[in-house]
């Protein structure tokens, strides 16, 4: 999923008319996306992250730079004070118990998780390509991204 296909799924939600067979420009919460980022937050929350990170890290598969795309879109789609900042926007951003999202222990575990996670689909492929098994490039990724979860985890945890 790239940064345009999640701009794409924030505007389609589940229908909330009967008749209708998906519900159009619905608010963002609402989305699919939204949906598709809460279902792995309970995974993501250990290390500090809420839903749009989750779809941050999900869309971020393709390359780990569209992390940052997808961050600024999800905090553009926002509907309160178009005219702020992404950057307040985030900044001001809170979980459900009103702990800030973006903190320096946020920080640091995300700077982690990358660190280790193998999380580029062309990385993949060169894996294939020079093993020439699935299994050990499925086993690799599993590795690498069951790594970047506990460390970016324990740092957080830690730092918190």
């Amino acid at each position: 999923m790239s940064a345009s296909s999640s701009g794409f799924l924030s505007y389609f939600g589940p229908k909330q008319n009967p008749g209708e067979m998906v519900a159009t420009n619905v608010k963002l919460d609402h989305s699919y996306l939204a949906k598709m980022g809460k279902g792995i937050e309970p995974v993501i929350a250990p290390l500090g992250y809420d839903w749009k990170m989750g779809v941050g890290i999900l869309t971020s598969f393709v390359a780990r730079e569209v992390f940052v795309g997808t961050m600024s879109t999800l905090y553009s789609l926002e509907d309160d004070a178009p005219e702020v900042k992404v950057i307040d926007k985030m900044r001001r951003d809170v979980k459900p118990d009103g702990q800030k999202v973006f903190s320096f222990a946020t920080g640091v575990s995300v700077l982690l998780f990358y660190a280790f996670a193998m999380q580029c689909v062309s990385t993949l492929a060169v894996v294939y390509r020079e093993t020439k098994s699935w299994k050990w490039t499925g086993f690799q990724v599993i590795m690498m991204t069951g790594l970047a979860y506990f460390v970016a985890m324990f740092a957080y945890q830690i730092l918190k």
